[in-house]
């Protein structure tokens, strides 16, 4: 045997494995390829959409609490002026109108520029969202009024404002000051569809669009 005889296997075995690993990679259909891509399209789009939703209500949220804290930061502020106010009603009131007919000409003019400056006082107020509240007649509301006493009057409906002791004040929605009432008892029952102000209540005012 020759040395070319005995090395032949080894040569055929080698041209075998280099066959099988040369063998050609497999290829992806272009139909699965274009389902992969229009899948990936869509993960990335609605990935977007939630995005641009976050940001919307991030924005809205913003705005909210920019407004409100504009509206509300004054609260303590605004409790303090509203003492002023109670304070020129009160000096107001001290003089009845027979004793200001009876009043020199001094006096009638200190009265009338309290009152001009009650005016603007309350005026520069409501500027700010700052609204008086005087429910002189009004349904008793519990959320905006606190009763301090009941008045026997059968001439007007049970519940009914009377009486007001001290004004209350709204800023904005909400109440900064509860009015102080005396209201009304033995009367007939106030219509379940009249609303505090006097008007008919909506039944839908709690719906939002």
């Amino acid at each position: 045997m020759t040395d070319t005889d005995a090395r032949a296997p080894e040569a055929g075995q080698n041209s075998t494995e280099t066959s099988e690993t040369a063998a050609p990679a497999q290829t992806v259909p272009p139909a699965d390829a274009a389902a992969v891509l229009a899948a990936e399209l869509a993960a990335q789009q609605d990935r977007h959409l939630r995005l641009l939703a976050d940001m919307e209500n991030l924005r809205r949220r913003t705005e909210r609490e920019v407004a409100d804290a504009r509206l509300y930061g004054i609260t303590q502020f605004a409790r303090d002026v509203v003492t002023v106010a109670d304070n020129m009603q009160r000096a107001l009131a001290a003089l009845d109108s027979e004793l200001r007919e009876k009043a020199d000409a001094g006096v009638k003019a200190l009265l009338d520029g309290v009152e001009l400056t009650e005016r603007e006082l309350l005026k520069a107020l409501e500027k700010h969202g700052v609204r008086k509240l005087d429910p002189q007649g009004q349904k008793f509301d519990p959320h905006r009024h606190q009763a301090m006493f009941e008045v026997p009057d059968p001439s007007v409906p049970a519940g009914t404002v009377v009486q007001v002791m001290q004004p209350g004040y709204l800023i904005g929605e909400r109440v900064l000051r509860p009015a102080m009432v005396g209201i009304a008892k033995g009367g007939p029952k106030a219509n379940a569809g009249e609303a505090s102000n006097g008007e008919p209540a909506n039944d839908n005012a709690g719906e939002t669009s």
